[in-house]
């Protein structure tokens, strides 16, 4: 489960900073396929600051807001991500999956009763519904085995080759300690479809059961099936290191940090079998850098909190908090590309448009993609 940011609630209503002339659906729209386009190129960040001017131009264009959620969701930004896919759910018509969003989105800020229940009416609405039992079976995950169990099984009843409800209830199996069910629902599971992420669940099973030789197999068949799974590299060294085969262990955790090298999990036990291996600077050199790595990853996270604070002020008319806000952001991570671009919007909206235009240029320079507005 993500840390929960401090509570946000991001109010997204036409805001009266905005020019009147920018004030359109065209634009609105405009802005969100350019953020379309800057996620398919990988550019997240630039595209989150994009869809929170789109959603301010658009506040009740569902399709826009769901993806605002979305991005605020992978930057640990939930409480505001569960306002916009409220805002989405609520929309008419709402996009496809924005009850879902919304509901899962309520399970990881901590409300899974008020997701339960939202999940129940819809799965009540539409009983023959095999995705709404299974959505219900997700909410209950966490805090209601028994529960999430019967939903599963459920949804399965109604559709028998639905293999996320039958790889969902081996999770909830295994995290029960049904370690045997739980295989058997991953190998029909497999049947359906050998996707990697059931390969990599069979391997960690296998992993706690005690039969190592088994998860390598299975950890070997997630990234033979998917060479760019940073988990199951990471998975299968580290059985690989419990095992003994520590060049092999090697191999695959430094694979692992290729892929993920923001992450400093890969390079924490990466650092502790170069150790065994005998290899004392690199281990040295790994761990150094995990350090590193979290450091900057809770610097992240604070400016990311801040910005989404200063955009829900932002929106509600209240350009000088904004700002404080964005300041701030910039203060505890400096290199964070949308504070600043935010921080621009703020300035102009108070009418300090040097200052705006440093902040808009700041933006760009650590983001090209962030183009000031005009």
């Amino acid at each position: 489960m993500v840390l929960r940011p401090t509570t946000l609630a991001l109010v997204l209503v036409a805001a009266a900073y905005l020019g009147a002339a920018a004030q359109t659906p065209g634009r609105a729209r405009d802005l969100y396929d350019r953020a379309l386009d800057l996620e398919r190129r990988g550019n997240g960040a630039a595209a989150l600051s994009l869809l929170w001017e789109a959603a301010g131009l658009a506040p009740q264009d569902g399709v826009i807001q769901d993806r605002l959620g979305e991005a605020l969701e992978r930057i640990g930004a939930l409480d505001a991500a569960v306002e916009a896919y409220r805002i989405a759910a609520a929309a008419t018509p709402a996009p496809r999956g924005a009850a879902n969003h919304f509901v899962l989105a309520l399970v990881k800020t901590g409300r899974s009763p008020e997701a339960i229940s939202r999940a129940r009416m819809l799965a009540t609405e539409s009983p023959g519904d095999a995705d709404r039992w299974f959505t219900l079976g997700l909410t209950q995950a966490d805090v209601d085995a028994d529960g999430a169990i019967e939903s599963f099984r459920r949804a399965l009843a109604i559709e028998p080759r639905h293999v996320l409800a039958r790889y969902n209830l081996a999770l909830v199996l295994y995290h029960g300690d049904r370690l045997q069910p739980a295989l058997d629902e991953l190998q029909q599971a497999l049947a359906i479809q050998p996707r990697p992420d059931i390969h990599y669940t069979l391997g960690i099973v296998r992993w706690h059961q005690g039969d190592l030789d088994g998860a390598v197999k299975a950890l070997r068949d997630a990234v033979a099936a998917n060479p760019s799974y940073a988990e199951a590299h990471l998975a299968l060294g580290t059985v690989l290191k419990a095992r003994g085969d520590l060049p092999g262990a090697v191999s695959s955790l430094k694979r692992a940090v290729e892929l993920q090298p923001e992450l400093p999990a890969p390079r924490i036990v990466l650092s502790q079998t170069l150790a065994l291996a005998g290899d004392e600077n690199g281990a040295r050199r790994e761990s150094a850098d995990a350090d590193r790595l979290r450091a900057l990853a809770q610097r992240s996270q604070e400016a990311a909190t801040l910005t989404a604070a200063g955009v829900e002020r932002l929106a509600s008319g209240d350009a000088a908090a904004a700002a404080d806000a964005f300041r701030r952001a910039t203060q505890a991570f400096d290199t964070f590309a949308p504070a600043h671009y935010q921080l621009g919007r703020a300035l102009e909206a108070l009418g300090r448009h040097d200052e705006a235009r440093a902040a808009f240029a700041r933006a760009q320079q650590l983001n090209p993609a962030l183009v000031p507005p005009r």
